[in-house]
C-alpha cells in the first residue's frame, strides 16, 4: 500500500518541482491559463498565450491577467525559498506595465528572489514576449511565516 505524499514535509521548490512534473497544478493556473515551466531555488518561469478571454474594454490583455501571472511568478519564486513547515502570504504587489499586449502573444513570466529572510521576502518579475519585448515588471513584498 503506497502511503499519502506529506506535501509539508517537503520544501517549497520541492513542493514546486511536484507541480511542475504534474502532481498538482494550481487552480489559478487553469483558471487564467499559464503553465509553470522552470523551478530552481530562487527563480521560477511561467509561460502563456493570453486570448481575447482576457481582453479589456479598449482591445488589448487587461492589466489585472497581467497583474496575476506576474504576482504568481513572484509568489511562487518567494515558495522555492521556503523550508519545510513554511508558508507565506504576499503583503504588497506594484505592477508596472510598459506595453500594450494582444491575444495571441505568447510570453513568459520569470520571477527572481530579491532577498529571503527570516520572516519577509522580496521578489520581482517580468513579462516579456518570446523576442524579449518588455511588457510589463513586477515587485512583491511577502510575510513569511511558520505553520
Amino acid at each position: 500500500m503506497t502511503e499519502a505524499l506529506d506535501i509539508a514535509a517537503l520544501s517549497g521548490v520541492e513542493q514546486l518541482r511536484l507541480g511542475l512534473s504534474g502532481g498538482f497544478v494550481a487552480p489559478i493556473a487553469r483558471t487564467v491559463g499559464f503553465d509553470l515551466t522552470e523551478v530552481e531555488e530562487g527563480r521560477v518561469a511561467f509561460e502563456a498565450v493570453p486570448t481575447t478571454a482576457v481582453y479589456n474594454p479598449l482591445g488589448s490583455v487587461h492589466g489585472g491577467w497581467i497583474a496575476t501571472v506576474l504576482d504568481s511568478a513572484c509568489g511562487c519564486v518567494v515558495h522555492s525559498t521556503l523550508r519545510p513547515g513554511q508558508t507565506y502570504t504576499t503583503l504588497e504587489l506594484k505592477t508596472v506595465f510598459h506595453k500594450a499586449l494582444s491575444a495571441g502573444t505568447p510570453v513568459r513570466a520569470e520571477g527572481r528572489i530579491v532577498q529571503a529572510g527570516r520572516r519577509t521576502a522580496f521578489a520581482e518579475a517580468d513579462l516579456r514576449g518570446l523576442d524579449g519585448r518588455l511588457y510589463a515588471t513586477a515587485t512583491s513584498t511577502c510575510l513569511v511565516m511558520e505553520l
